[in-house]
Parts: structure tokens; C-alpha cells; sequence
């Protein structure tokens, strides 16, 4: 039995690691069957260990959700309300940009309901809201953004950022035109006029 065992941790290690260098190459869309096979095993050991696409993903990206968890609560203790919750939210669309497939492994995710779906509670959305919430009741209550923004607002902008910007050649400084601009707003309203008076 415990050999069985060494033999499930070693073959779920291998997996995991030929799977992130699949999603690193062909993002989202990397094959399960390829996967498989780099690995050295079959295709129902790999689907005993990630049932579904959306398991694998989230399992390959383990860290990185882990690190912008980590951030979260790093922020939560800052000031300034509103600089905390964008400096995390630039965060998430640097992440999203520069790991191909974390913004299909967060499209994935509907808008948070527990009574809907209590086993979705470890999902990669569902862990990036636990850790982010505070940040974003914090700038609520500071009044730091507009009534009414979710979590899945956020998660929407950033995986729409990254989406967007993926095939541009250079995506990190585009997503970061875009971030700007979603944050400063598309039309910030009329300048000042010059006083067209003359003078004295």
C-alpha cells in the first residue's frame, strides 16, 4: 500500500511538471493526451490526478495564486486603501500576462455563490477572493471606488486586460496601457479652458 502511494506522489510530480511546461508552451489549450505522454503514463492516471482541464490548470498556477494571496495580505495592512487595492489588482494583470493560460483558468470563474456551489470553494477564483476581499471592503468603505464593484468585476477586468493584450508583441506594456486607462478612466473629464479674456 505505501509503495502504491510513492508511486501516486511520484507519478502526480511528474505530471504536474510536464504539465507546466505544456501550459507555459500552449497555454490554456495545452493537451491532456500530451501531457500524458511526455509523462510516461496514461491518459486516466493523469485524469485520476486532474479530472479536468480546469484542475490541472489550477494546480500548475498553485503558486502563483499563493504569491498574489500572499501580496493581498501584505496590502491589507498599507494606508491608503485605494493605492493597496490597485497596486494588487496590477499585480493579478502582470501575473495573468506573463503566465499563458491563468486568465483562461480564471474565465472559468463565475461570480462567487457558496449555496450554488459549495464544493468550488478551493478554485482559483474562489482563494484569490478570500484573500483579496478585504482589500476591496476597505476601499468600498474609503470610498476609494465606486459603490457597488465585486471581486468579479475585478477578476473581469484583469482577465479581459490579459486576454486582450496576449498575442501583441509586446503584451505586458500594452497591459499596462490598458490598466492605466481603465483606472484613470476613458474621459476624465474636460480640461480646464485658458481664460480667453485679455489681459490688462
Amino acid at each position: 500500500m505505501t509503495g502504491q502511494r510513492s508511486d501516486a506522489r511520484r507519478n502526480y510530480s511528474r505530471i504536474l511538471a510536464v504539465a507546466e511546461a505544456e501550459v507555459a508552451r500552449h497555454g490554456a489549450a495545452a493537451s491532456l493526451e500530451q501531457v500524458a505522454r511526455t509523462a510516461g503514463v496514461g491518459s486516466a492516471t493523469v485524469r485520476r490526478h486532474f479530472p479536468t482541464r480546469q484542475a490541472l490548470l489550477e494546480a500548475v498556477f498553485q503558486k502563483r495564486i499563493q504569491a498574489l494571496c500572499e501580496r493581498a495580505n501584505e496590502l491589507s495592512r498599507a494606508d491608503d486603501s485605494r493605492a493597496a487595492l490597485l497596486d494588487w489588482l496590477h499585480d493579478l494583470v502582470k501575473y495573468a500576462v506573463s503566465a499563458r493560460g491563468l486568465a483562461d483558468a480564471l474565465t472559468y470563474e463565475p461570480p462567487t455563490d457558496a449555496r450554488a456551489d459549495p464544493s468550488g470553494g478551493h478554485s482559483c477564483g474562489a482563494v484569490l477572493e478570500a484573500a483579496a476581499t478585504l482589500l476591496l471592503r476597505r476601499a468600498l468603505r474609503d470610498e476609494a471606488v465606486r459603490p457597488g464593484v465585486t471581486f468579479h468585476d475585478l477578476i473581469t477586468l484583469a482577465v479581459g486586460i490579459a486576454l486582450a493584450t496576449e498575442h501583441h508583441t509586446e503584451p505586458a506594456v500594452q497591459a499596462d496601457r490598458l490598466f492605466t486607462l481603465t483606472v484613470e478612466g476613458l474621459s476624465p473629464g474636460p480640461r480646464p479652458r485658458p481664460d480667453p479674456s485679455p489681459s490688462p
